[in-house]
């Protein structure tokens, strides 16, 4: 399991020129299942993802595609975690200790 951390690194007005390519780029990700929860930090200085990737490599691979990270407006800092306690409908992710 991973949390994904993004930082805007550049105005709002360029955030927000590229949110619809953004959120397409999320929609294929919680199509994939690779997804489990998103949104926008509060104040909007970034956003989190959960994330439910095979590797670190897969999800390196993933964030090079986002198009804050191409467009150059937001960094990301990466966190892998076992998640060896959940919330009954999280059960599927849960790791054993």
């Amino acid at each position: 399991m991973f949390v994904l951390e993004l930082t805007y690194t550049a105005p709002i007005e360029r955030i927000d020129a590229l949110l619809e390519d953004h959120r397409a780029w999320l929609t294929g990700h919680y199509d994939s299942g690779a997804f489990i929860a998103s949104g926008p930090k509060v104040p909007r200085e970034g956003g989190l993802i959960l994330a439910d990737f095979p590797s670190r490599a897969d999800v390196d691979a993933a964030v090079a595609t986002d198009p804050f990270v191409t467009a150059g407006v937001c960094t990301y800092r990466i966190t892998e975690f076992a998640a060896t306690r959940t919330a009954p409908a999280l059960e599927e992710y849960r790791q054993p200790v």
